[in-house]
């Protein structure tokens, strides 16, 4: 899938959760309306949807599914930057859904994904994605916006290290988290933590 076009960055207002604050981190970035989250592997799971960049929309109130007396609520819905849509349902373990479900999804035109997030215990992107959404609340100065990107084009890349120090008018790590959490910068959230090393490269519109 191609990534989400450029209109989503001046838009992605950052939501806080409204729910618990027990589910953190608080901000969240392709959200839309408040972020009403079931349970932490749901919260978890929506900042794997945040750092996705196939991902155009998410939000936690998808229609409540019924089977006459039988009723079934799912965690998201999600849009894709292709125009695909999913109902997802999180658990700890894999989500035992009754066997009407999938056929009742796919006669609304979605298609439904069981999402496990013990298979993502232990993963550098589940871990990056949750420090870097630490400061979703956070938006960069304009000037140190234009300078990273300035800089990128003409570099190609830049550690994370030569990235703060480039920053001038705000917070460096928060100024540097924004501009990858709008869609301006990215950086690999699948080898390693995020170090002084990791490389961060523009991304191209």
């Amino acid at each position: 899938m191609k990534s989400v076009s450029n209109d989503r960055r001046d838009d992605a207002v950052p939501h806080k959760v409204t729910l618990s604050p027990t589910y953190t981190p608080l901000a969240t970035i392709k959200c839309d309306g408040p972020a009403k989250f079931r349970s932490q592997q749901a919260r978890d799971f929506a900042c794997l949807l945040d750092l996705d960049p196939d991902v155009a929309r998410w939000n936690t109130t998808p229609p409540l599914l019924r089977n006459a007396d039988d009723e079934y609520q799912l965690d998201f819905l999600v849009l894709t930057g292709e125009g695909g849509s999913f109902l997802i349902d999180v658990g700890q373990e894999e989500p035992s859904s009754p066997v009407w479900l999938s056929s009742a999804i796919e006669s609304m035109g979605y298609r439904y994904r069981p999402v496990a997030m013990i298979d993502f215990a232990g993963s550098f992107r589940l871990r990056n994605a949750k420090d870097l959404l630490r400061y979703g609340f956070y938006r960069a100065p304009l000037g140190d916006r234009i300078r990273l990107l300035a800089g990128l084009k003409e570099m190609g890349s830049l550690t994370i290290a030569e990235c703060l120090s480039a920053i001038q008018e705000g917070r460096p790590m928060p100024t540097l988290a924004s501009l990858i959490l709008q869609g301006f910068l990215e950086i690999d959230l699948d080898e390693a933590l995020i170090s002084p090393e990791t490389q961060v490269r523009r991304i191209r519109g």
